[in-house]
C-alpha cells in the first residue's frame, strides 16, 4: 500500500462518523424494575434481538445485569455503580449493557444463573454476566461493590482488546462442556422403594437437623421439596423424617421467615435460624407455602398449620391483589429512601407512643420484641407466649387477652398501612397459576372465606386477557404485554386450571387446561427434552432432559405429572416417555429433582421396564 492511499485511507477514517453512542432505553418501561433504572446513567438496553446485533455489529461484549424490583442487594448495586459517573462511562463506551428483568425474561435467567452455579457454585441476584457478541457466557458475578465490580469490568476489557479470539473460544468450550453434562445418560430403573431411599439420602445429607431446613447458613422454605418429604412421610414414613419435617415446618412458621401481623411471608433468610429475613415477599412465595401447609395440616394433624395458610391467603388476597384481576408479582425489601425492612420493624419507643405502656408490654410478649433487637435498635415481631399462657400468668381470662392482642395487631397495622412499601404490580401469567391453585385448594378447605371468589378471578384473567385464543402471554401491566412466555407459564397455569377445574366443575376449564397441556408441548419439547424458550436469541438455551427443581416447582415435572394424570392415553405416553428420559437425573439428585422423583413414582413397573430408544 503506497503512502497516499495509506493517508487516503486514514483521512476517510476520521472523517467517518462514530458508532452511534448508545441511550439509556428503559426511562418509562412499563416493568417497574426496568423503569427504576430508567435515569442511571449506564445506557441500559432492553433485550431483545437490536441488543445481540449490537454486540455482534461493534464486536463488543454484551453486559446482561439480571435482577427484580424487590431485591435489597439489587438496589444497593445500582446505587453504588449503576449510578456512578465512572463506571457508567467505561460499560457506554466498552460494551453493550442490558438490563434484565428476571421476571419478563425466566429461560435466559435461568441459563445465565446455570452458567454461575456450574462456574462458581453459587449464584444470585444481582446477576452480572458478561456474554461474547455471539452469546456465550463469559464470566459472571453476582453483588460487587463498585471498587471490584470496576476493576472487574476493566481486566475483561483489556483482555478483550489483547486476545478476543482465545476468550471467543474459551466460552464456546465452557458451554459444550456444561451441555455434555446435561446430556441424559441411560440408567436401570430404581425400585420405587430404591428411589424413596435416595430422596432420604439426598435431603439427610443437605439437612440441618438442629435448626431445620436445608444448606448452612442462608435459609429457604424449598417448599417443593418439602411437599416432596412429606409424600414420603405418608407413603413409607422412615426414622427421624417427621420431626425434621415439624421442626423445619415451625421453624419457618414461628420466626423471621412469617409476617406475623398481616400474614404472609419473606423469599428468605440470611441466617440458619430462621430469624432475620430479607424482606421481600413473592407472590410465589404465599402460593407454594400456603400449598406446604395445608398438606403438612393433614399429614400431621396439625390445625395451627392450617391457620398458618389460611392467613397466608387472606394476606394475600387482602394486600397483592390487583385492580386488574389478579395478583402482583411482589413487594419490594426497601423502601423509597433505601432502607431495608422499614415497613416491618418497630422501636419501643413508637410501640409506647401507640399502644401505652401496658399494651405494648403485653405485644413484646406475645410477638417476642425483647430483648436485643437485631435490626440495629428495631424489633421484628415474631412468635413469642401465646394468649392462653400469658393470662394464665397475668390471671386474666384467656378470650379477654386475645380480645386486647387482636386489638393491639390492629392498631400495629394502621400504622404499618401508612409506611412505604413499594410494590411491583406488574401481574405475572405462571405465578397466578400458582396462586391458583393455592386459593382453589383453600376454597375446598374453607367455605364461606372468599378464596372461591379469589380463584374466580384469576381464571378469569388467565383466560381473558393472559390468554388471545392462540397462546399465553407472560405478563401484563395495565394494557400493555410482557416479557416472553417460557415453559415456566404454561406448566404453573395448566396445573391452577387444573386444579381450579374440580372446583369449577366448568368443562371449559378443562379444555382450557388440556389445550395449555397440549400447546406446551408442541412448543417446548423436541424429544430430546424440555426447552425453556423455544426461540431462544443465543445459544446454550437447548433442551434438557430434566430441569431442576429450585424455590419454584420444575416446570418440566409438573408437566410430566399433569400428562401422567390426564385421560388421554397418548398424552399418558408423551409423560412417560419423558419421565423416563429424566430418570437419569431424578435418581441420581432426588432432592433437586423431587417432581421428577415424584413421577417415576406414577408410572407403572411395566412401563419402567420399557426402555427408551
Amino acid at each position: 500500500m503506497n503512502m497516499c492511499t495509506r493517508a487516503w485511507l486514514i483521512a476517510l477514517t476520521l472523517l467517518m462518523p462514530p458508532a452511534q453512542a448508545l441511550e439509556n432505553q428503559l426511562r418509562e418501561h412499563p416493568s417497574p424494575y426496568l423503569a427504576m433504572h430508567g435515569t442511571d446513567p449506564v445506557a441500559w438496553q432492553d433485550w431483545g434481538p437490536a441488543a445481540v446485533d449490537a454486540a455482534r455489529e461493534q464486536g463488543k461484549l454484551l453486559f446482561v445485569s439480571s435482577g427484580y424490583f424487590s431485591c435489597h442487594w439489587c438496589h444497593v448495586m445500582q446505587r453504588e455503580s449503576y449510578r456512578n459517573a465512572d463506571i457508567a462511562a467505561f460499560l457506554n463506551r466498552h460494551f453493550i449493557p442490558v438490563k434484565l428483568d428476571r421476571e419478563l425474561h425466566g429461560a435466559l435467567d435461568s441459563h445465565l444463573i446455570g452458567f454461575l452455579e456450574k462456574t462458581q457454585g453459587h449464584a444470585g441476584w444481582p446477576l452480572n454476566v458478561f456474554l461474547t457478541p455471539e452469546g456465550y457466557p463469559l464470566i459472571g458475578a453476582t453483588y460487587l461493590p463498585p471498587e471490584q465490580f470496576l476493576q472487574l469490568v476493566q481486566r475483561l476489557q483489556q483482555r478483550w482488546e489483547d486476545d478476543r479470539g482465545q476468550l471467543r473460544n474459551l466460552a464456546r468450550r465452557t458451554m459444550l462442556q456444561l451441555a455434555l453434562q446435561r446430556a441424559a445418560a441411560d440408567v436401570e430403573p430404581m425400585s420405587a422403594v430404591a428411589l424413596d431411599t435416595a430422596l432420604l439420602q439426598e435431603a439427610v445429607s443437605l439437612a440441618d437437623v438442629m435448626q431445620g431446613g436445608f444448606g448452612e447458613e442462608s435459609r429457604f422454605p424449598m417448599a417443593p421439596q418439602l411437599l416432596a418429604l412429606l409424600e414420603l412421610q405418608v407413603r413409607r414414613p422412615p426414622p427421624g423424617l417427621g420431626e425434621f419435617l415439624l421442626l423445619t415446618l415451625d421453624k419457618i412458621a414461628r420466626e423471621g421467615m412469617r409476617d406475623h401481623l398481616a400474614g404472609g411471608f419473606f423469599r428468605y433468610t440470611v441466617d440458619p435460624s430462621w430469624e432475620i429475613p430479607h424482606f421481600e415477599k413473592m407472590l410465589y412465595t404465599q402460593a407454594l407455602l400456603a400449598e406446604v401447609y395445608m398438606r403438612a395440616a393433614d399429614v400431621f394433624g396439625r390445625p395451627d398449620y392450617d391457620r398458618v395458610a389460611f392467613d397466608t391467603l387472606r394476606f394475600v388476597d387482602r394486600e397483592m391483589r390487583s385492580g386488574q384481576g389478579g395478583y402482583i408479582a411482589s413487594f419490594s425489601a426497601v423502601d423509597s429512601a433505601g432502607e431495608e425492612g422499614a415497613a416491618y420493624l418497630w422501636s419501643v419507643d413508637e410501640l409506647h407512643a401507640l399502644l401505652g405502656e401496658e399494651d405494648t408490654a403485653l405485644a413484646r410478649r406475645h410477638w417476642r420484641m425483647q430483648g436485643v433487637p437485631a435490626f440495629l435498635g428495631l424489633h421484628l415481631p415474631m412468635q413469642g407466649e401465646p394468649a392462653h399462657v400469658i393470662a394464665q400468668q397475668l390471671e386474666l381470662a384467656e378470650a379477654d387477652v386475645a380480645a386486647r392482642l387482636e386489638d393491639i395487631r390492629r392498631r400495629l397495622l394502621v400504622v404499618r398501612q401508612r409506611r412505604d412499601l413499594p410494590a411491583d404490580d406488574k401481574i405475572l401469567a405462571g405465578w397466578n397459576g400458582l396462586m391458583l391453585a393455592a386459593f382453589t385448594k383453600g376454597a375446598l378447605r374453607w367455605e364461606d372465606t372468599g378464596f372461591r371468589d379469589a380463584a374466580g378471578r384469576i381464571r378469569s384473567l388467565l383466560v381473558e386477557r393472559l390468554w388471545d385464543g392462540q397462546r399465553l402471554r407472560r405478563a401484563l401491566r395495565g394494557d400493555q404485554e410482557l416479557g416472553k412466555v417460557t415453559l415456566e407459564d404454561y406448566a404453573y397455569v395448566a396445573y391452577g386450571m387444573n386444579v381450579y377445574a374440580a372446583l369449577s366443575g366448568n368443562p371449559g376449564d378443562r379444555t382450557f387446561a388440556a389445550a395449555l397441556l397440549s400447546q406446551a408441548w408442541q412448543r417446548f419439547y423436541d424429544g430430546s427434552g424440555w426447552m425453556l424458550d423455544d426461540k431462544p436469541l443465543i445459544p446454550g438455551l437447548g433442551a434438557e432432559a430434566a430441569i431442576t427443581e429450585g424455590a419454584l416447582p420444575s416446570p418440566s415435572a409438573v408437566l410430566v405429572r399433569l400428562s401422567l394424570a390426564s385421560d388421554s392415553a397418548a398424552l399418558r405416553a408423551k409423560g412417560v416417555a419423558a419421565a423416563q428420559q429424566g430418570r437419569a437425573n431424578a435418581q441420581a439428585e432426588p432432592f433437586w429433582y423431587s417432581g421428577h422423583h415424584a413421577a417415576l413414582l406414577e408410572i407403572t413397573p411395566s412401563e419402567s421396564a420399557e426402555r427408551q430408544p
